[in-house]
Order: structure tokens, then C-alpha cells, then sequence
């Protein structure tokens, strides 16, 4: 097997250089670096991983707490996550958890010793005791957090401006009876789109109103289902605005299931852009969320962190989220004069199909 001393031999170097090329170090340069790796590469020279943490007392691999790994939008922030963190040289270990005070201390223990940092997403707000004290262990940037840690970087989605401005397309379009799809109480993400749906009601002089505020947990199982509760009360509202698109998914699949037609008979607007939002029929306006990029800049900013000579800087930045305008919301009839809206429309009465029928999404 290929040695740190052959490695070093055929790029020319010396054996300390290697190593801290090899490790990412900031004093080797990027020319330097990349002479090192193909070396190692035409060696087929494999690093001894225990060996270099007992050095570098680093082991090279990231932490992240997710509150779920299923579905689109958490696989392309893995991807993120996954994709910068390799540019690095840098592994992630991967955990789905809940983000109260015990999960995320019981999970950052567990992790000690395995990791060089964490990144934890949508925390709950009584966790903050816990993070200042994992802080202490290692650094720690937060997902979409509802709160400020002081000495934790942060990355966030402009949610509120992005539950803003869908409402308000919606409002423009002349609509006044809109109804919601929030997200779980208690989720940082789902406050802040239910506050911007709010606002623009507000705003446009439309007080918000809690029969058409119906509560989901972002699957598109929930979307489905609370079509059966919007039918309930009697009359369709003339629009909904999905606080992700995965509900927008169910909701649109239900609908089409009861003959109810998008947009004549009702509105819809989602949020994430998810990949299948641009092919549902009619394709869904959405706003648009880089889920890839909201984890790359996570790790971008825990290796600044942990790269960092003095004590890391804390950064806060905010991924905007515009608005993608498609078909599902009306604007496109509308402006070849062809749609007639008013605030309520009868419900078509028909049986309700269980969810496991052909055409639904599966729990």
C-alpha cells in the first residue's frame, strides 16, 4: 500500500505538506493542494482516518439534525449539505430528530467525539439552553431558527415575504376569500408563512379568519384530507395558499378526484417549487425555495467556523423566496378575460374516495 512518504515523493513536497493539504489546512495553497491530491489519487493513497484525528485532533465529518429526511425538499437539502461538504473534504453524519432541549443535547452527546460541528434545523424555541451549551463543545449553525443564539451562525428562508407575496398575488388576482393550508404548530417555518398570509389579508383590509386556516403537517397525506374539512363547511373559497407544496400536491389530487377544477373552480398556490410542481395539471405557482443551497451555505459557514484562527464570527443570512407564477392561481385566464371569480362557490357533493384509491397520494 501507497505511504504519506510516497505521496510526498511523487508531488514533490514534504510529508508535513501533505498531510495538511490532505487535511485542508488554510497554509497550503490551492496549486500545492491539488498536486497532493492527484499524487494521492495515482498512489490510490488512503489517508489513515483514525491516525489523522488523533493529529489533528478533527475528524473530518459534520453533524446535522433534520426534522424529517423524507420528501423533496429535505433530500435536496441533504444534497446541499452533502455536496459542500465533499468540496471540503468533509463526511456529514445525517440524524432525523426533533429539536426540543432533550433530543438535540441527547443527540449532540451521542455524536461527540464522531464530529467536528452541527447543524441543526427549525429548532424549537425552548431548545436555546441546550444549544449554548453544545456551542460550548463544538460550533453550531442553525436552520431556519426561530431564535438568536449568540455565538451561532444562521440560515433562514424569507418565509414571511414569500407567504406575503403568494397571498397577495392571490389578492390581486381579486380574491378575497382565502383560505390556508398551515403547517404544523409549533414548526418555525409554518409560523412565519401563517404571519405573511395574515399580514397581506391585513393589509389588503381582509381580516384573517380561523375557519379557513386549516392546520396540516407538510405531507401531502395531510393536503388531501382537508379538502374532506374545507367541503364540510358548505362553499369552496376562491382560493388556497399551501404553506408547502407537498399539501398543495394532496389538496390538488383530492379536488381532482371531487371534479373540482383548478383554477375555475378555486386557486391554488404552493410554497418550496418543488420538482413535481412545475408537472402537476395545471402546473402549481409556488414560491420558489433553494433547499440546495439553504444547506450548501450551512456548511459553508460551520467550516468558516471551525477554519476560523479566533473566535468564528456569527453571520445571519436570508435565502429569498420569489414568487413563481404558473397556472394553478388563475393569472393566466384572468388576463385573456376568461375567468369570472366570486368569494364562494357551491361544493359539488360526492363521495369521499379513501386515500389509497388510484389518483390519491399514499399516507
Amino acid at each position: 500500500m501507497a505511504t504519506i512518504r510516497d505521496v510526498a515523493r511523487a508531488a514533490e513536497v514534504s510529508i508535513a505538506t501533505v498531510s495538511r493539504a490532505l487535511n485542508g489546512s488554510a497554509r497550503v495553497s490551492e496549486a500545492t493542494r491539488q498536486r497532493v491530491g492527484a499524487a494521492a489519487d495515482a498512489l490510490d493513497y488512503w489517508p489513515n482516518g483514525a491516525a489523522r484525528s488523533l493529529s489533528t485532533r478533527r475528524t473530518h465529518t459534520l453533524g446535522v439534525l433534520l426534522p424529517d429526511l423524507h420528501g423533496e425538499f429535505f433530500s435536496e437539502v441533504i444534497r446541499g449539505l452533502d455536496h459542500a461538504a465533499r468540496e471540503q473534504s468533509f463526511q456529514t453524519l445525517i440524524s432525523s430528530s426533533h429539536a426540543d432541549t432533550d433530543t438535540v443535547l441527547s443527540a449532540a452527546r451521542s455524536m461527540q467525539g464522531r464530529i467536528d460541528g452541527l447543524v441543526i434545523m427549525s429548532p424549537d424555541a425552548g431548545s436555546a439552553h441546550g444549544i449554548d451549551r453544545i456551542k460550548q463543545t463544538f460550533p453550531v449553525v442553525l436552520l431556519n431558527p426561530r431564535f438568536d443564539v449568540t455565538g451561532c451562525s444562521a440560515v433562514s428562508i424569507a418565509n414571511f415575504d414569500g407567504a406575503y407575496s403568494a397571498t397577495g398575488h392571490l389578492l390581486a388576482l381579486g380574491h378575497r376569500h382565502i383560505a390556508t393550508l398551515a403547517g404544523p404548530a409549533g414548526n418555525a417555518d409554518a409560523a412565519e408563512r401563517l404571519r405573511g398570509y395574515r399580514d397581506a389579508l391585513r393589509n389588503a383590509e381582509v381580516e384573517p379568519s380561523s375557519a379557513l386556516e386549516f392546520r396540516g403537517d407538510f405531507t401531502e397525506a395531510s393536503g388531501y384530507e382537508i379538502v374532506e374539512e374545507i367541503v364540510r363547511q358548505g362553499s369552496l373559497p376562491s382560493a388556497v395558499f399551501a404553506a408547502n407544496d407537498s399539501m398543495a400536491v394532496g389538496l390538488v389530487s383530492a379536488l381532482a378526484l371531487r371534479r373540482i377544477q383548478i383554477p375555475r373552480d378555486l386557486a391554488v398556490v404552493g410554497f418550496d417549487d418543488i420538482a413535481i410542481a412545475r408537472y402537476l395539471s395545471p402546473p402549481l405557482t409556488t414560491v420558489h425555495v433553494d433547499a440546495y443551497e439553504l444547506g450548501a451555505r450551512a456548511v459553508r459557514l460551520l467550516i468558516s467556523s471551525l477554519r476560523s484562527d479566533g473566535p468564528p464570527e456569527s453571520k445571519h443570512e436570508v435565502l429569498p423566496a420569489p414568487l413563481v407564477v404558473r397556472d394553478s392561481c388563475g393569472s393566466r385566464l384572468i388576463a385573456r378575460g376568461s375567468a369570472s371569480r366570486r368569494d364562494s362557490r357551491p361544493v359539488r357533493k360526492r363521495t369521499r374516495p379513501h386515500p389509497n384509491q388510484a389518483g390519491g397520494p399514499q399516507p
